[in-house]
């Protein structure tokens, strides 16, 4: 792939939301207010509980410029050809506004709850975006979606430049953001997941930044990742050390978690997107965390 794909973001910063345990028309008022907002895009991830391609077309026709992305698509969920022609579908009816971020998920998901088998991540990734290609032209012919895969090590953002349109980092620090243009060069798209809390005392803070990595800290993938990115094993305890959550979690004043947000653009991001760390319950609602970064930001007046 030699041109760059379309992606019409309104604003170089966007919003990642787990939104999953609300209610659709709920949750197409989110997307809503958060363009109102300013922001420049949703991405929402997929865990198994909802199809996200579904959701997606929910959020497109609630909003009107908003990018609406995928943070990211389980391969594992669906079928090559169905997710590129839902894709391609998306995109037709939205072009330049919806963005297909793919991922190979992890072992325990895709094995325990999916009852599949979880094979070398490159391989499998590859020969899915193989089989994607193969989709007839005469599917919305002309059209594709801008393909974005969760990358993380070296070789998976390799395959994100020479298969599909860039990556979609998660959980990482800037420098890893820098080092990802790096392999990537000048002409793919990066877009950069920041988590922030802006509510709460330190301690407050440090506490929900450590249960939004309880999870993930026992997951390979980014085991893997924080080490390369200059962590040790000492910081990978269950829910990270303090070391890790002040380095991958932006806190402090609003300004501060701001600041971590625009350290990937100025690293070499094109688009980042913030996900604001709530009280671990699934209700609660991010936008009047968003609505103070916005002002920081400076999206709003």
């Amino acid at each position: 792939m030699t041109e760059r794909a379309r992606i019409d973001f309104p604003s170089r910063i966007g919003v990642w939301w787990g939104g999953t345990a609300w209610p659709m028309p709920a949750a197409q008022q989110v997307a809503r207010d958060i363009e109102s907002l300013g922001y420049g895009s949703l991405f929402i991830p997929e865990i198994g509980l909802k199809d996200c391609l579904v959701e997606s077309a929910a959020l497109l026709e609630a909003t009107d410029n908003l990018v609406i992305g995928t943070g990211i698509a389980n391969i594992h969920a669906r079928l090559p050809m169905v997710a590129e022609g839902g894709g391609r579908a998306l995109t037709a009816l939205h072009p330049g506004r919806f963005v297909l971020g793919l991922g190979v998920s992890h072992g325990p998901l895709v094995e325990n709850a999916f009852g599949l088998t979880y094979d070398k991540p490159l391989a499998t990734m590859r020969g899915y975006l193989e089989r994607m290609a193969a989709l007839p032209d005469f599917i919305e012919g002309g059209v594709r979606p801008p393909r974005l895969l969760a990358a993380l090590g070296p070789k998976m953002i390799e395959l994100s430049g020479t298969m599909a349109d860039g990556a979609h980092p998660y959980l990482v620090n800037p420098e890893q953001t820098a080092t990802t243009r790096e392999i990537l060069g000048p002409d793919k798209w990066i877009v950069s997941e920041q988590a922030a809390v802006v509510e709460g005392d330190a301690e407050e803070q440090l506490r929900r930044a450590h249960l939004h990595l309880e999870v993930y800290s026992g997951l390979p993938n980014y085991r893997n990742s924080w080490l390369r990115q200059g962590f040790d094993e000492s910081d990978l305890v269950r829910g990270g050390s303090d070391r890790l959550a002040r380095g991958i979690v932006g806190m402090g004043s609003v300004e501060q978690a701001a600041a971590s947000v625009t350290a990937h653009l100025d690293a070499g991001a094109d688009h980042v997107v913030v996900q604001v760390l709530g009280d671990g319950n699934p209700m609660w609602d991010p936008r009047p965390s968003l609505r103070e970064l916005a002002a920081a930001f400076g999206l709003t007046d």
